[in-house]
């Protein structure tokens, strides 16, 4: 039986601590501010969290819960208020039907919390254990991202919408429940990050307000307190207020910034707003200061050594490639960043600076005082620059300009939206420019894909027959080293963690010249490129499948065959 703090320290020693003295500091640290002595050894890091916490219910005689045997329980929403479960960690482990309620919970030796919750539930409650990282992941997705906080702002409102839907939302006052959606919205923002987001969008329906979280590439919907249509277009204007736009404005798209700063990472938000049927559309694009580093890039030796020598390369363009959120920006940034000495001046046009390098010089296009790509380009290049980048070369002005200061001994980055690196040459020919141009200035096309990771925690062998693999391509020798995603805790249950990239790297050379100048078809090009040393998209991943980075089906999803790309 667990009575005093000897009690516990005991336990905490049998379960990891290897540090006595410090435990006991904290068991009475804890006993001195009046706080549960569990919650605050777990916060210490000083136990095995699983271990100790079985143990404890052992000598507690509570029922013990494995983490897979945790489920989210939709019917308790209405019967245990959210703030009740939030505020004191518990959640009701199966539907309340009168008669004892049974309680998960991670800290039985919270008598505050068990004091608030006997003066809610008046029946008798008994408590069941189960790991606290179980616990919380379950109070998410039974109750939704902020429900605690969602419950406090439909205080002294309808409780329900008359028709199903209620066109006009009450607005909410400049008092205490304003507060409150500053809170829900930074607990939204919260949990994005915390969750690895790249993107929040919050997409108004018919009858609920949908949120969803771009995670490694894929679209995750968060949980929601329900009932969340009432606050829309609170929530909204919240969005539209922390980033400057106009509130009253909701028939135009508007684009704005957020500077925000979360447990001490500064966070640069992206924010745009897209009118629609049932109300505003805000997407918001997060951007963390990152490293840029070749290391993280994900490139195999043989490429990784191809790009460096182009970088150095002192004039031409260098064309990365590829659909809107393939990478294209980080790798521009890593290459700049490696260049990015005293001795080197770079100046870049973006729309808009996505990431601020220090000792870059950086320009934003505004078009409304025509300060367009084509505009600035001339006038950095009156700043005698060594390298310029260009965020996009999307018309025939910008790209002519590009191609001048690539010819008058200047290196030149940018990007085009195609779907290989060999679409970029017939791209540039399509726009207008003129044949012997492109195969005089640029120096390489370089197209790119970005593949999630396996998870390295759970991923196992994958098994699949020689027919599907001579379907697709994949080498037959290679057949033991594919591995397949599982799905564990620690990669939210979807197999994989993190993204690399892939990459096709088509370098400008004397006979490719030849055949852009008698403007040869899209697969005479490639034939040649591969000829010459390119390695496709898709071959490239298959190295990554044998290298056990990710998995067949990752590289199937953003790649398209060869004989898919000759028919475009």
């Amino acid at each position: 039986m667990i009575n005093t703090i000897d009690d516990l320290l005991r336990l905490a020693t049998e379960n990891g601590c290897s540090e006595p003295e410090k435990c006991r500091e904290v068991l009475q640290r804890a006993s001195f501010a009046q706080r549960s002595p569990v919650a605050a050894l777990l916060d210490s890091q000083l136990v095995r969290e699983p271990d100790f916490l079985k143990n404890l219910a052992a000598e507690l005689d509570i029922p013990w819960r494995e983490e897979s045997e945790v489920t989210p329980i939709e019917q308790v929403r209405e019967k245990f208020p959210a703030r009740l479960a939030l505020g004191q960690l518990v959640i009701p482990e199966s539907a309340i039907e009168g008669g004892e309620m049974r309680l998960l919970t991670f800290d039985p030796l919270d008598y505050a919390a068990w004091q608030a919750i006997t003066q809610h539930w008046r029946g008798p409650v008994r408590p069941v254990m189960t790991t606290r990282r179980r616990l919380l992941e379950t109070l998410k997705s039974t109750y939704g991202v902020g429900a605690d906080t969602f419950e406090e702002l439909l205080e002294g409102r309808e409780d329900d919408l008359p028709g199903g839907v209620q066109e006009e939302i009450h607005e909410v006052g400049e008092d205490d429940s304003e507060a409150s959606v500053m809170k829900f919205v930074n607990q939204i923002l919260r949990e994005g990050l915390h969750q690895g987001a790249t993107d929040i969008h919050f997409e108004p329906l018919g009858h609920d307000l949908r949120i969803r979280y771009r995670i490694d590439g894929v679209l995750h919907e968060a949980p929601v307190p329900q009932r969340i249509k009432m606050l829309q277009d609170s929530v909204i204007s919240r969005l539209k207020i922390m980033s400057g736009l106009d509130i009253a404005e909701r028939r135009r798209p508007q684009d704005g910034r957020i500077a925000l700063e979360i447990a001490g990472q500064p966070i640069d938000v992206r924010v745009a707003t897209i009118p629609c049927v049932y109300g505003e559309n805000v997407s918001l694009r997060l951007l963390g200061q990152q490293r840029f580093d070749f290391s993280t890039l994900g490139l195999d030796p043989a490429n990784e050594k191809r790009i460096r020598n182009l970088i150095a390369s002192p004039n031409g363009i260098i064309l990365v490639t590829g659909p809107t959120g393939c990478g294209k920006s980080t790798s521009l940034y890593t290459f700049l960043s490696s260049l990015n000495v005293k001795e080197r001046r770079i100046v870049t046009i973006e729309d808009p600076v996505e990431n601020k390098l220090d000792g870059v010089i950086q320009i934003a296009v505004k078009p409304e005082i025509d300060l367009t790509f084509a505009t600035a380009l001339r006038s950095i290049l009156r700043g005698d620059p060594n390298v310029v980048m260009v965020g996009e070369m999307r018309d025939l002005e910008t790209t002519e300009i590009a191609i001048r200061a690539a010819l008058t001994g200047h290196l030149v980055f940018s990007t085009l939206h195609t779907n290989d690196a060999v679409g970029g040459i017939t791209r540039l020919l399509d726009m207008g420019v003129e044949p012997f141009l492109v195969g005089s200035s640029v120096r390489a096309f370089i197209a790119q894909r970005l593949v999630r990771r396996l998870c390295p925690h759970c991923s196992q062998p994958g098994k699949y027959s020689p027919e599907r693999l001579a379907e697709i391509g994949f080498p037959i020798e290679w057949t033991d080293k594919i591995r397949r995603p599982v799905g564990c805790d620690k990669c939210r249950n979807s197999g994989y963690s993190g993204r690399t990239a892939l990459f096709e790297i088509c370098m400008m050379s004397t006979r490719l010249q030849e055949l852009i100048q008698r403007r040869a078809p899209a697969s005479e090009l490639r034939d040649l490129a591969i000829r010459e040393g390119m390695v496709p998209l898709r071959k490239d991943g298959w190295n990554r499948i044998a290298q056990g980075v990710t998995s067949i089906e990752e590289v199937l999803r953003v790649t398209a065959s060869e004989l898919e790309v000759l028919d475009e």
